[in-house]
């Protein structure tokens, strides 16, 4: 990018376990922009809600302990941004199944999204960025012509997650995953406040029967069209 053009924003929205985190990293490295993890933002205020003893359910008691937890980003070397908590990187204590099941709960109270939907608003703006998530086109940046929903079938997510728990030494079952996704699925479709959906802004991949290369080849080629059409970057 060069000159006067505004950063690149891609929005990648979609249900859990369908591989946003994997394809917006690689599609991050291919156009040359940072990759923001908003899920892990919501995780860290997840594993200050846990660690403080509150009922993720509690709304006005999240959004209190939220309001004075001090959650930032800080750019790495190879220009990611990785998530502080009070100052201290948060990975990997983040990805355990009981902080993720936290996260949809907790990412449901207003105030909590509205905090941290600003922080990523204003560093996607500066710097551009691949951000996914559930409300990242129809929220964070609507205005974004790169949307896309990444889906798969339900069968595909579970074995896709449980196979990234196992990778990541997390002997969780099958039917564990299975109901953790069901639940988060449920909870994040049904939310008052910025729900998972989409609307025919966004170019909707299933990518049930796609590798992940696959699906960042398809998201490259299509932003490369936008982009060469005449349209915003």
């Amino acid at each position: 990018m060069t000159g006067s053009a505004a950063p690149i924003v891609v929005a990648i929205d979609g249900p859990s376990g369908v591989g946003k985190s994997t394809a917006a990293r690689r599609l991050a490295q291919r156009l040359g922009v940072p990759f923001l993890d908003t899920g892990a933002m919501y995780r860290a205020i997840a594993l200050r809600v846990l660690g403080s003893g509150v009922d993720p359910a509690d709304r006005e008691a999240v959004e209190a302990l939220a309001a004075k937890t001090d959650v930032a980003l800080r750019a790495r070397p190879d220009g990611s941004f990785e998530v502080l908590l009070d100052g201290s990187p948060v990975e990997p204590l983040i990805r355990t199944p009981e902080v993720g099941e936290a996260t949809s709960t907790i990412a449901a109270h207003p105030e909590v999204r509205r905090r941290l939907v600003e922080l990523q608003r204003d560093t996607a703006s500066r710097h551009g960025g691949v951000l996914e998530g559930r409300d990242i086109g129809t929220r964070v940046f609507p205005e974004t012509p790169h949307k896309f929903f990444l889906d798969a079938r339900s069968e595909v997510r579970f074995r896709r997650r449980h196979d990234e728990l196992a990778a990541a030494g997390r002997e969780v079952s099958m039917e564990q995953v299975r109901d953790e996704i069901t639940r988060r699925d449920r909870r994040d479709s049904t939310r008052a406040d910025s729900p998972l959906t989409r609307d025919p802004s966004y170019t909707y991949i299933d990518a049930s029967s796609l590798s992940i290369d696959e699906v960042v080849d398809f998201m490259a080629r299509a932003i490369a069209e936008r982009t060469s059409s005449g349209g915003p970057a």
